[in-house]
C-alpha cells in the first residue's frame, strides 16, 4: 500500500510552540523560505523512543540559522523538549524527526530582516532509507554532474535547504539512470560525499573519508569514526581524487536517514560489502540503542 502524501496524514506536528494536527500545519505561498530558499533542518531518529544525539542535531540547527543570519527564538533546551513532545504524541518508537526553522511571510524580496521565525517540528516512520535490499547487496552510486561549492561561495557549514537543490538533481538524474544515488564531488574534483550523507572507504582494514570542508561533519559521520577507533580501526581524513577509487576494497555511506549503508558500486569501480563495513553497521546500531557494540 502506497503511503500518502506528506500534507495528508493523521498525527500531530509541533509548530511555532503547540502542537496541530497534522493538515492544519501549513504555511503561506509567499513564504520567504519558499521564494529565497532562507531556511534550515535536520534530520535525526529515534531507536525505542529516544532521539538520538538529539541536543547536538538541536544545537547544529541554531548554528545553521546564525549563518544563514538569523536568530531560532528557541532555546536548545526548548528545541530538544519540542522534539520530545513531538515524538511522543506521535505514538512511534523508532521514527524519523524532522525539525526546520524558516523565514515567514512578513517581508518579500531578498533582503527579510524583519521577518518572523518559525519552528516546526514532524515525526513518522521511516524504514532503512534506501530499502533492506540495499544493506544487503550495497549501493550502486553514479557520479554527479553537480558539484559541492567553495566554502566561499555559500554557507557550507549549515544543514540549509538551499544548498539541497544540486543534491536532488543529482538524485533525480541517478535514479532515472537507473541508480540509487549519486557520488557528488566538490569544487576541486575531490570526492565529497553522496547527495544526502557522507562517505567511508576501507583499504588494507583502514578507514578513509574525505576532509568535510565543503559540506556537513555529519553527526553520524562523527559517531561513526569513534566507533571504528573504539576497535583500533585506524581513520583517515583526506583529500581522495576519483582516481584513487579503483584501489578501494569496500565503501558505505553515513548519515541520521542513512545510518550506515553499504555501496556496491560508484559508476565503473565496484566494492564488497565486506567484514569491516558489516562490523561497523552493526556497532552503530547497537549504539544507537544503548547497547555496547559486542566485541
Amino acid at each position: 500500500m502506497v503511503a500518502s502524501s506528506f500534507d495528508d496524514r493523521d498525527g500531530t506536528i509541533w509548530m511555532d510552540g503547540r502542537l496541530v494536527p497534522w493538515r492544519q500545519a501549513s504555511v503561506h505561498v509567499l513564504t520567504h523560505a519558499m521564494h529565497y530558499a532562507s531556511a534550515v533542518f535536520e534530520g535525526q531518529r529515534a531507536y525505542g523512543g529516544e532521539i538520538f544525539a538529539l541536543t547536538k542535531h538541536s544545537e547544529r540547527l541554531v548554528r545553521s540559522a546564525e549563518l544563514l543570519g538569523f536568530s531560532i527564538p528557541w532555546s536548545v533546551s526548548d528545541i530538544d523538549a519540542a522534539c520530545r513532545a513531538t515524538l511522543a504524541a506521535s505514538g512511534l518508537a523508532d521514527a524519523y524527526v524532522r525539525p526546520i526553522a524558516w523565514r515567514g511571510s512578513e517581508q518579500m524580496g531578498v533582503a527579510a530582516p524583519n521577518a518572523r521565525i518559525h519552528l516546526a517540528i514532524a515525526c513518522w516512520e521511516w524504514g532503512a532509507y534506501f530499502g533492506e535490499a540495499a544493506l544487503a547487496k550495497g549501493l550502486r552510486l553514479d557520479l554527479a554532474p553537480w558539484r559541492r561549492p567553495a566554502p566561499y561561495t555559500a554557507p557550507t557549514e549549515s544543514k540549509a535547504a538551499g544548498l539541497y537543490m544540486i543534491c536532488t538533481l543529482s538524485k533525480h538524474r541517478a535514479a532515472d539512470r537507473g541508480f540509487d544515488d549519486a557520488l557528488m564531488l566538490d569544487w576541486r574534483g575531490q570526492v565529497a560525499e553522496a547527495t544526502g550523507a557522507n562517505i567511508f572507504f576501507v583499504k588494507d582494514g583502514v578507514l578513509h573519508t574525505p576532509v568535510p570542508d565543503c559540506f556537513l561533519n555529519g553527526i553520524t559521520r562523527q559517531t561513526v569514526i569513534a566507533l571504528a577507533k573504539e576497535r583500533g580501526i585506524d581513520v583517515i581524513e583526506r583529500a581522495i581524487w576519483p582516481e584513487e577509487l579503483e584501489s578501494f576494497q569496500q565503501c558505505f555511506l553515513t548519515g541520521s536517514a542513512a545510518e550506515v549503508t553499504p555501496v556496491g558500486s560508484i559508476g565503473p569501480w565496484s566494492f564488497e560489502v565486506g567484514a569491516l563495513t558489516r562490523q561497523l553497521m552493526r556497532d552503530y546500531a547497537q549504539h544507537v540503542r544503548g547497547q555496547r557494540p559486542n566485541s
